[in-house]
């Protein structure tokens, strides 16, 4: 149930999209229906394409997911306490040393998001996604858009997305939560242990060889 409730949630994650299509950033419940609107329709449109070439869906994350991902946020929140340390280091050199392993584990973090989101749409098969209604936001910095996945034969699944207000005044997605699930919470809790342990540096080699693997869906006794 876990596994596939982390499947749907992955393929849901495709709410926050399209680069070439207008959607409406200050408002975060409308850009949640916007860019879901928009990007299954891409991904169905070139499905001849998909299909004769899976890699192709890394350039449909690219050009129509990632703009719209806090994914700097979102890794910074999965290095967690290791932010902390890296302030607190007093010796210049190796206080430079560590922000830019940093500055290095963000770009590989996005890719590895790229080739994840570009696996699970493999799996792609029309689900409808249900949305809640649209409440007053002004003056919070964080909204939870809440929506249901639904998919004839299975049981619904409601997802929370916790959506961020950035300082352009403009909402990026950062966290999605299942049936109390936090994507987010889990990857840091997965890489915490190998972060203390084996060093950033492992760490960037890890997600690094993870992104470039062939696209593919990894969801089943796979932990990719």
């Amino acid at each position: 149930m876990l596994k596939r409730i982390l499947t749907m949630l992955f393929v849901s994650v495709s709410l926050f999209s399209t680069a070439h299509a207008e959607v409406d950033t200050k408002d975060p419940f409308k850009m949640v229906q916007e860019v879901a609107d928009n990007t299954f329709k891409r991904v169905t449109a070139e499905q001849p394409i998909i299909v004769k070439n899976k890699e192709h869906l890394r350039v449909i994350v690219e050009e129509e997911l990632l703009p719209y991902i806090d994914y700097k946020y979102a890794a910074y929140r999965v290095l967690g306490s290791y932010i902390q340390k890296v302030r607190a280091i007093e010796d210049p050199e190796e206080k430079k040393q560590a922000v830019e392993n940093i500055k290095v584990f963000i770009d590989v973090f996005k890719r590895y998001l790229v080739a994840t989101y570009a696996g699970v749409f493999t799996q792609y098969t029309n689900q409808k996604v249900e949305f809640s209604q649209d409440r007053d936001f002004a003056g919070d910095d964080i909204a939870i858009v809440r929506t249901r996945i639904v998919e004839p034969g299975k049981p619904d699944i409601s997802i929370d997305f916790k959506v961020r207000r950035d300082k352009d005044n403009e909402w990026r997605a950062y966290d999605m939560i299942a049936e109390g699930i936090s994507l987010l919470d889990a990857k840091q809790t997965e890489l915490h242990g190998i972060l203390r342990q084996q060093g950033i540096e492992y760490v960037i080699e890890l997600l690094d060889k993870k992104s470039k693997l062939p696209v593919q869906f990894r969801g089943k006794n796979s932990d990719e």
